[in-house]
């Protein structure tokens, strides 16, 4: 892995919204941003924003389905990554 890589990584993950994020799909498997925000008791627009990054950081997986957005935690994440998400 790359240092860039790994730093944007370590950036999307040092914020507590999106460790809360992270920790509500590693339960669910798989949400849309409007059940997020009500999870985590933040508006839509700035959970967006935080799936955003946590997907630029390929973290999360999204699909849109109609005018829906779904997110889920990326299969394909490093190793490292995995081991960070497990204790959260």
């Amino acid at each position: 892995m790359q240092l860039q890589q790994a730093e944007k990584i370590l950036k999307a993950l040092a914020n507590r919204r999106r460790l809360e994020i992270l920790k509500f799909l590693k339960r669910g498997k798989r949400a849309s941003v409007g059940a997020i925000a009500k999870e985590i008791a933040l508006s839509f627009r700035a959970t967006s924003k935080h799936l955003t990054i946590l997907a630029g950081a390929t973290l999360l997986d999204r699909r849109q389905s109609s005018l829906s957005v779904f997110y889920k935690i990326a299969e394909d994440i490093p190793e490292f990554t995995k081991k960070l998400v497990e204790r959260i």
